[in-house]
């Protein structure tokens, strides 16, 4: 495996001379700017060519920020870290027991607020970051054993979680997301999938969870349907959880049941409903997938969502809908196949993209319906 290794060089020498150690004592490679030589493109750009030649990146932070660049406007320690983030696995370590210059500080609280979840860790001699650096990359590597990464195959298998046929049997539209993380693994055993307390958890959250999954006026059913969890209300809302930690969410687009408004005129699907529906499982399902793998061991998940009982419904914003309630244009039937949408992310996007997320899983829904 090669590793980056991004940090202030001057004054930090002996940080990086011990995170090479430990990178090299476990028989990995490690890439590193002091071993770059000569080279026709400028620093900056050799630095970043190295970063995206490696499988990891070990971020070292410690007092000082570093000098700002004047293509970029931030350090480039800033500059390895955004282009590192979300494309690469970080480890990050802080120096403790030194005082920060301002822009230092918003640094480590930015990278803090990203890799929530993941592995962060402190040190304050050149030893115990050796010793850090070579647990964390050890238990990187357990926690990988799964195999390498496949985008490909895990956007196929979002996709393939989605109901082949129409599933709604009553004419307001639902949204449908599936969720699944890679490498694909066993998350859950069979026993863990069973027990009481995590269906009751889940079952909690989805009456909790702003906005609400369930509708508390109904009752659940819950059950094993094959090898899978399944959480469900009559009419309404569904939660499908498996071993391998995929999730697949229905969610009913006409909140009226909750709210007493009319959300949907005679033809249309409103596209603020489908935005607060998709965040509502994106939500959802970050949450669940911290419950069930809190250690990380999924550290990419794809993401699959269509529109069911929308073969004859068009598309309208809140705005058109209560300009025009009683009217609107009826679409000629689609055939058999759902609007659908796909996209894959660092599963850390779940909670610190997930605006971006739902917009990037609604708009080709809107482009296909509006077609």
């Amino acid at each position: 495996m090669k590793i980056f290794i991004s940090s202030l060089i001057g004054g930090f020498e002996q940080f990086r001379a011990a995170a090479q150690s430990a990178i090299v004592a476990l028989r990995h490679e490690p890439v590193v700017a002091e071993d770059f030589g000569a080279q026709a493109t400028s620093p900056q750009i050799a630095c970043l060519q190295g970063l995206r030649s490696a499988d990891l990146v070990v971020l070292i932070l410690g007092s000082r920020y570093g000098h700002i660049q004047g293509s970029s406007g931030v350090s480039p320690t800033h500059e390895e870290y955004l282009e590192a983030r979300g494309s690469k696995p970080i480890l990050m370590f802080v120096q403790e027991g030194v005082e920060r210059d301002d822009q230092q500080a918003k640094f480590i609280s930015e990278v803090g607020a990203w890799q929530a979840g993941h592995f962060r860790a402190g040190f304050k001699t050149a030893d115990e970051l050796r010793d850090l650096v070579t647990r964390a990359l050890h238990d990187y590597q357990l926690a990988n054993t799964a195999g390498p990464l496949d985008k490909a195959a895990l956007s196929a298998a979002a996709l393939s979680l989605l109901p082949k046929a129409r599933q709604n049997s009553h004419a307001s539209p639902t949204l449908l997301v599936s969720i699944v993380g890679g490498p694909i693994q066993q998350i859950l055993r069979p026993a863990e999938l069973e027990a009481p307390a995590l269906a009751e958890a889940l079952h909690q959250q989805a009456l909790f969870i702003e906005p609400k999954l369930f509708v508390r006026s109904k009752g659940v059913d819950c059950g094993i349907e094959g090898a899978a969890l399944v959480l469900e209300q009559e009419r309404g809302a569904k939660i499908q959880l498996e071993e391998n930690g995929s999730i697949l969410l229905r969610l009913c687009l006409d909140r009226t049941e909750l709210d007493n408004r009319s959300g949907f005129g005679a033809f249309a699907v409103i596209e603020e409903d489908v935005l607060r529906e998709l965040s509502a499982a994106l939500a959802f399902g970050a949450w669940l997938l911290d419950k069930i793998d809190p250690t990380q061991r999924i550290t990419h998940v794809a993401l699959a969502a269509s529109i069911e009982a929308s073969e004859y419904m068009g598309w309208r914003t809140r705005a058109e809908q209560e300009a025009s309630p009683n009217s609107g244009t009826m679409r000629m039937a689609s055939g058999k196949q759902a609007p659908t949408s796909s996209t894959d992310r660092p599963r850390a996007a779940l909670l610190f993209q997930a605006a971006e997320l739902a917009e990037d899983l609604m708009v080709p829904l809107r482009r296909q319906m509006k077609a």
